[in-house]
């Protein structure tokens, strides 16, 4: 499985420099690349997605709005804090793995730590790393595009939800195949997903973050659900993303955490 190597679209603006909100009014499908390009999210539908979710300050501000049918883009002014956050979010994003650096040589001794509490690390290149889903001795080589906030997405979510992040790292639920997908190298996948759904757009770190912890249960369970073995994985990240914009669509949908799949986490 070879970690996603593109880099996400710069933050759209508008030319007066404010941020841009999409909302949906009526249409199957908005207008929202450069240039009034028309575009729709993979695995769209009657219910179609209208560009990338995006969020204003701490909630969660879905860009197509259900009404009846038409979808036209606004572009609204960002207040002093939520500007703060998008530009500390679009830097994380651009910030590559620097296995000199010892900021980014510390992150990775942590996040063994919070996986294997109870086993001291050998070093930075050590065989023992594959048995946390890298491919090689030398997890520095498969951040690759999505960089060290896919590091910084693994460790949030080992140190926040760690009952549901050691569930998936032992693959402890349901009928696994043989050939299993190995787990840190699905959650560099997994940020460069989002990376590419919220198209630099969030408004929010703490929302990157939990919706990178609900998109990793989702595909674990759509893993099982589809009994698929390692050769599968880039499909059920696809059926994943589909999943998790629907969630995002539903009208009752204001925060990551009134997300259905919220609930998969513990």
């Amino acid at each position: 499985m070879e970690t996603a190597a593109a880099s996400a679209p710069a933050a759209e603006r508008d030319p007066a420099g404010h941020g841009c909100l999409a909302v949906r009014t009526s249409l199957p499908r908005c207008s929202l690349g450069a240039g009034g390009s028309s575009s729709s999210l993979a695995g769209s539908s009657d219910e179609a997605s209208c560009g990338s979710p995006r969020w204003i300050g701490r909630g969660l501000s879905c860009v197509c709005i259900k009404r009846k049918g038409a979808y036209e883009r606004i572009c609204m002014n960002l207040t002093p804090v939520q500007e703060e956050r998008l530009q500390r979010l679009k830097h994380r994003m651009k910030v590559y793995f620097d296995p000199s650096r010892r900021d980014h040589q510390e992150a990775l001794k942590a996040l063994w730590h919070a996986t294997y509490p109870d086993q001291e690390l050998e070093g930075l290149i050590s065989e023992q790393w594959k048995d946390m889903g890298w491919q090689g001795r030398d997890p520095s080589t498969d951040f690759r595009g999505a960089g060290f906030i896919s590091l910084e997405n693994l460790l949030f979510f080992a140190k926040t939800f760690s009952a549901s992040f050691q569930r998936l790292l032992k693959k402890q639920c349901g009928n696994r195949a043989t050939w299993e997908y190995p787990f840190a190298v699905a959650g560099v996948n997994i940020t460069f997903m989002i990376m590419q759904m919220l198209d630099l757009q969030s408004k929010d770190e703490w929302a990157f973050d939990l919706l990178y912890c609900v998109a990793f249960v989702v595909m674990d369970k759509q893993w099982l659900e589809k009994n698929a073995s390692y050769m599968d994985f880039n499909e059920v990240l696809k059926s994943t993303r589909t999943q998790l914009e629907r969630e995002l669509m539903l009208d009752d949908v204001m925060r990551i955490e009134d997300m259905p799949s919220y609930s998969l986490l513990c």
